[in-house]
């Protein structure tokens, strides 16, 4: 049985916001198969300056991620959709081994199949060194505040 991951293309606005509140919820598992199983075998990515192709690879990349980038806690917000893609902007927040705090802010572009799962992604990612009590992003986004916009700053 193929696999599938609804909301199919072509996205509504409804559509694309739920698409984009299962990645964030997806990823703030930190549980690179979950999130691994959300993608194409053969999908790629250009995550900053390194390039991937496939769910090893990506559940590869994200393990190594998830150990670096400690207590991540991640916010997404859409942007733009057409057809079979949609544009994200995120933020999200984690501190090294050395206990410096980082927000990272990035842009994605997502393009799905025909079954919503992702077959190409492009992430954008810049990080800004944060004191803890700059934090903004603790932990899972709640349901009630799904759709809230990231602040720029």
């Amino acid at each position: 049985m193929p696999e599938d991951r609804p909301p199919y293309p072509p996205f509504t606005r409804e559509t694309a916001l739920q698409k984009v509140q299962a990645a964030e919820d997806a990823w703030n598992t930190r549980d690179p198969e979950r999130v691994a199983s959300a993608y194409t075998p053969d999908s790629v990515w250009r995550n900053r300056d390194t390039f991937i192709s496939g769910r090893d690879e990506i559940v590869a990349f994200l393990t190594r991620k998830w150990e670096r980038e400690l207590d991540y806690a991640l916010r997404k917000s859409l942007w733009g959709f057409r057809e079979n893609r949609i544009a994200v902007r995120f933020q999200y927040e984690w501190h090294d081994a050395e206990g410096q705090w980082w927000r990272s802010y990035g842009n994605e572009l997502w393009e799905f199949d025909e079954r919503g799962l992702m077959r190409r992604r492009e992430a954008s990612i810049n990080d800004v060194a944060i004191t803890e009590a700059d934090r903004r992003i603790h932990g899972p986004r709640p349901k009630d505040e799904y759709g809230i916009e990231i602040p720029l700053r």
